[in-house]
């Protein structure tokens, strides 16, 4: 659905950032239902590093650890009381610093990692 709106825009500007930051990532749609046919978006790597979701007036990313990962430059502004996970919401006309979310998404990926090798150990 790519250039249908700005939020699609968004997303799959999103999609590049992840990418380029992890080209091993895999994206797969999950929780699809009769209400969102196409799921959501969810990037991997050793885990669920983040999902996309749009409504109808954000794009909302979730990082399944969130709460663990360090954000030096104040990305996450939505669940900051959450137990684990943290948010970005995206709203339109908003600008996203690309290079600070494609640290926070490398970040992931290095806890995801680091957490998948311990499980190894185990």
């Amino acid at each position: 659905m790519a250039g249908s709106d700005w939020r699609h825009d968004t997303l799959d500007r999103i999609r590049e950032l992840i990418e380029e930051t992890d080209p091993e990532v895999s994206e797969e749609a999950k929780w699809v239902k009769a209400s969102n046919p196409a799921g959501v978006p969810t990037w991997s790597h050793d885990g669920i590093i983040c999902t996309g979701e749009i409504y109808k007036d954000k794009v909302k990313l979730t990082f399944m650890q969130g709460a663990s990962l360090d954000d030096p430059d104040h990305l996450f502004n939505a669940s900051l009381d959450a137990g684990t996970r943290r948010a970005i919401d995206i709203v339109e006309d908003s600008k996203l610093d690309e290079q600070a979310f494609k640290a926070l998404i490398r970040a992931a990926v290095d806890l995801n990692a680091a957490r998948a090798t311990v499980k190894r150990r185990k």
